[in-house]
């Protein structure tokens, strides 16, 4: 298990550098001048455009400026913004946590929805049952998520006023303690509810999926011919191996959900690295953009191998294959 554990590590430090790489060489493809972009609309003067391209490295040729972008990232510097004036770690350190509460809740809830709905989807005795469940799911995997989300602050913010329409929370707030925080909760219920209802219907159709071919399978006959009851079938057997294709989409979606950040904070007017990324692209802050990507590759790096060890967890087949390599 550790060795295979150290070989998903090793491919994903190269899968990491190849993403650097790639994305740092098309930005340099962007019209445009970082150094005007920097400035404003105010005119350049000669010596400042030759301090700043000296002081930012831009005055050097394009593989010298990569090989020192690279060892500064291996010594956990990840530059310097030209648009907000601080360091690129110091910002997503700042923003990433509001992106990771409020894709984790939802993430979180989704993933269980999903499941839930899957599992009754398929094993309900009535075929009208199904039928509903599968058309509701479609129909919410169809609508994208900024339009989702832009559905749900019509209803519940602009027609029925019950909920904060953008932002984290209010400009000024006198509350402490508790109130403090169900205040700020109260901005993250459309967000999150946007993000559960994609996450769900993704889920649930690839549970339905699992849970059905699972019911086909020998052993399930067996164990009703055993006299098991439906529960002790559907709990004991059905559940534990339909879950496994599951845990896949679960990696891929957590991928999709730092991803979509961008759509959905964008939406809600959210502070997080979504809206970070939109920022930095208009303001062409190629450290800033570089910065988001790299985040948003180690976290779902990170999630991919979580899953790889949830697989061979709930897997014994796996598990001896990995301790045989």
């Amino acid at each position: 298990m550790l060795r295979h554990i150290a070989g998903q590590l090793a491919q994903a430090v190269l899968l990491l550098l190849a993403v650097i790489v790639l994305i740092y060489c098309l930005l340099q493809l962007i019209p445009g001048d970082p150094i005007q972009a920097m400035v404003g609309d105010m005119p350049v003067p000669p010596a400042l455009r030759a301090a700043l391209e000296e002081r930012f490295g831009l005055n050097l040729p394009f593989g010298h400026r990569l090989l020192a972008y690279l060892g500064h990232i291996l010594q956990g510097d990840l530059g310097y913004s030209m648009n907000y004036r601080r360091p690129v770690f110091d910002i997503l350190a700042e923003r990433f946590p509001r992106t990771l509460l409020l894709a984790g809740i939802g993430y979180a809830f989704g993933i269980t929805l999903g499941i839930a709905i899957g599992i009754h989807s398929a094993v309900a005795k009535h075929r009208g049952v199904d039928q509903a469940w599968s058309s509701l799911v479609l129909v919410g995997y169809a609508m994208p998520t900024f339009w989702v989300g832009q559905l749900l602050v019509m209803a519940f913010s602009i027609q029925l006023g019950w909920l904060p329409t953008q932002g984290m929370g209010p400009m000024i707030s006198r509350a402490t303690g508790i109130d403090w925080v169900l205040e700020r909760a109260l901005y993250l219920v459309l967000p999150v509810a946007t993000y559960t209802i994609l996450e769900t219907t993704r889920v649930a159709r690839f549970m339905r999926a699992s849970v059905a071919e699972t019911l086909e399978q020998g052993y399930i006959v067996t164990a009703r011919q055993k006299g098991l009851s439906r529960h002790e079938i559907i709990m004991g057997h059905v559940v534990r191996n339909s879950i496994l294709p599951v845990i896949t989409v679960m990696g891929y979606s957590f991928g999709t959900a730092m991803g979509g950040a961008v759509l959905l904070e964008t939406v809600f007017s959210y502070p997080g690295i979504g809206s970070l990324m939109v920022e930095a692209v208009r303001a062409r802050d190629t450290q800033v953009i570089v910065g988001v990507v790299i985040l948003v590759a180690c976290s779902v790096v990170v999630m991919n191998i979580v899953v790889d060890l949830l697989y061979a967890w709930l897997d014994p087949r796996i598990r001896l294959s990995s301790q045989r390599r």
